[in-house]
């Protein structure tokens, strides 16, 4: 049977949809997700690989027994995709159903006008050219030579029914086997998935014949990683460190807020923190100049928008922190001076004196809190963004007015209720990729309200209005820069968080403005965070790998150090870690530190911030393979 993902939608009443999620009983989840790895690893030599293209998704969606269509590959695999990890794999299974042969059959009957149980081909070509996701007459005629058993141009249906779905348990059953006999592939983590073979996993893997699959290993990818269940040998070379946390309600020694603050010179700047298709996350970062030596305090919180009181954000619980560095000529001169440690309710703080000069302010988010909504991303729901009005005339619905001052406010970093050329661009740097240059805002100017060469909020409205109208009411576009701003079809900001950094100054009005979005700097501060200030433990068996442990007072971080001339793949365990949730999403997974380098771990919050919690780690070293 032809591997293309060829659609055959058009047969169905009920095509897989992206909310049918079938409920399974607690034995029939093990099932389902040994069939997950089994696909997998069909593909993969390790759950830790990504899937890196649309041809790859298609595989390893095949190994499982499903047929995608173009169109259900575009579904999952959009424009702004660059990998899919073992999780998503499995959120996208329980969305897509295998195909089923009693369905098929129903769908052909009705192409059967003489119910003699055969299609010619004229029919199959108008039914597959004209309806559901059309094919080219090129792939019906491939289809149709396939099916033609006889060759006596007529198409059995019943039984090419029977060989597309033994066709699909075959490659599923390949794969089961072949996990089930390799004894390696089975002690593989997979997501926060633990392999343990389910009682039924015999009688699955027995109830249809295994038909040869020489295609089965011929793209394994030879530079995933190996796998991140520890073996027997490799358990000497672990190390495990406990630490029990008292509950915020119970914490002292917080930074009180200074007397008289209200008389400090102050400045503030706005941001939002975004989670990227990689899952990392991403900021403005800010530049502060300091006219002479001063006491300062600093704080960040997250920003509540006030345009829907009727919904209360959802990211109000992210944990957000600061960092500063002294702004030297190279990235490499700069030095990490302070960052917010204390926390007052939903404020991250920072007191001291700082000296004269210009320096880095660094916005900071575990991701614990703030993660990938892919549950949200594959959903086919979406909320209307225009329509028309009595008149015949386009216009933005309440809901997307709603949400686009919702984005205005967040991106008047400065919150004079105007938009500059500078803010303006760092939008456009997000939602587009593009900068908007000094002759296109001429041409605002010209088209939308301004005042002061600023866009104002009426005006933002009215240049998004126009890409609605461009395009005749479409809302790709618009879809586009929702999106890229942290919202999900239902217009929920999921994949974002606004914030607020303050500064007070005691002697000296503080100066600030935003100057980059690169990472690099950030990951230079966050590792000096833990590796000036806590001492290190070597890895057992690794005289040049070690741990750092960072413990402040609602944080927990770790960064791996290998110090050695070739990489080390080290295993994660948390799972005896208690009330705990990890930046990872995971409780046992591998890190891969390549050599002479070092790499953050993971951070690792409460998930309860009134109750005690317990920091379990044990981190092992894995044989290079």
């Amino acid at each position: 049977m032809p591997s293309a993902p060829w659609s055959f939608c058009f047969l169905s009443n009920s095509p897989s949809d992206s909310n049918y999620e079938p409920s399974r009983p607690s034995d029939e989840d093990e099932v389902f997700y040994m069939q997950c790895r089994a696909a997998y690893l069909a593909v993969f030599r390790s759950s830790l690989a990504n899937i890196s293209s649309k041809q790859q998704l298609c595989r390893v969606l095949q190994q499982a027994g499903r047929n995608p269509s173009h169109a259900t590959l575009n579904k999952y695999w959009t424009s702004r995709t660059s990998k899919l990890n073992f999780d998503d794999f499995c959120e996208i299974l329980k969305c897509e159903r295998k195909t089923e042969e009693a369905e098929l059959m129903r769908a052909f009957r009705k192409l059967d006008v003489k119910c003699d149980g055969y299609i010619t081909h004229s029919v199959l070509e108008k039914a597959l050219t004209s309806r559901g996701e059309k094919m080219t007459a090129e792939e019906v005629n491939a289809v149709f030579s396939l099916a033609d058993i006889n060759r006596d141009g007529k198409l059995d249906y019943a039984e090419f029914c029977r060989r597309l779905v033994s066709t699909v348990e075959q490659s599923q059953t390949a794969a089961l086997e072949k996990l089930e006999a390799d004894a390696k592939l089975k002690r593989q983590n997979f997501g926060s998935q633990l392999y343990s073979a389910p009682k039924s996993s015999a009688a699955l893997a027995s109830s249809v014949s295994v038909a040869q699959h020489a295609e089965s290993d011929s793209t394994v990818k030879k530079d995933s990683q190996s796998s991140s269940r520890p073996s027997a040998r490799s358990r000497r070379s672990s190390l495990s460190n406990s630490i029990t946390m008292t509950s915020s309600s119970s914490k002292a020694g917080k930074v009180l807020e200074p007397p008289g603050l209200q008389d400090w010179h102050h400045s503030y700047m706005k941001g939002c923190f975004f989670v990227e298709d990689n899952g990392s996350i991403s900021s403005l970062q800010y530049q502060l100049h300091l006219s002479e030596t001063t006491s300062v305090y600093l704080t960040i919180q997250p920003l509540s928008l006030s345009h829907r009181p009727d919904k209360p954000p959802t990211w109000m619980n992210v944990d957000t922190a600061l960092f500063v560095m002294s702004a030297g000529e190279t990235k490499e001169d700069s030095a990490l001076v302070c960052f917010t440690e204390s926390k007052d309710k939903e404020k991250y703080v920072w007191k001291g004196e700082l000296n004269a000069g210009s320096y880095h302010l660094l916005p900071f988010s575990t991701g614990c809190r703030l993660k990938k909504q892919s549950k949200n991303n594959f959903s086919d729901k979406s909320v209307e963004l225009v329509y028309k009005t009595d008149t015949g005339e386009l216009d933005l619905t309440s809901e997307l007015r709603e949400v686009l001052s919702e984005i205005f406010e967040v991106i008047d970093l400065d919150g004079n209720g105007l938009l500059s050329l500078e803010e303006y661009n760092f939008f456009e740097l997000r939602t587009s990729g593009e900068k908007c240059d000094k002759d296109a805002w001429t041409v605002c100017k010209e088209n939308f309200d301004m005042r002061k060469n600023q866009l104002t909020r009426q005006g933002f409205m009215e240049l998004n209005m126009m890409e609605a109208t461009e395009k005749d009411g479409d809302p790709a576009d618009l879809w586009v820069t929702l999106e890229s701003m942290g919202y999900n079809r239902m217009l929920e900001l999921v994949e974002g968080c606004p914030f607020q950094i303050d500064v007070y100054c005691e002697g000296t009005q503080p100066s600030m403005r935003p100057f980059s979005m690169d990472s690099k700097l950030l990951n230079q501060g966050l590792q000096k965070s833990i590796t000036l200030r806590f001492g290190a433990k070597a890895l057992r068996g690794h005289d040049n790998v070690f741990i750092y442990t960072y413990r402040g007072d609602h944080r927990i971080s770790s960064l791996i150090a290998n110090k050695a001339n070739q990489k080390v793949t080290v295993h994660v365990n948390n799972e005896q870690s208690r009330n705990c949730c990890s930046s990872r999403g995971m409780a046992v997974f591998a890190v891969e530190v390549p050599a002479r380098t070092k790499m953050v771990c993971q951070h690792m919050l409460p998930i309860n911030e009134k109750q005690d919690w317990i920091y379990n780690c044990a981190e092992t070293s894995l044989p290079i393979t």
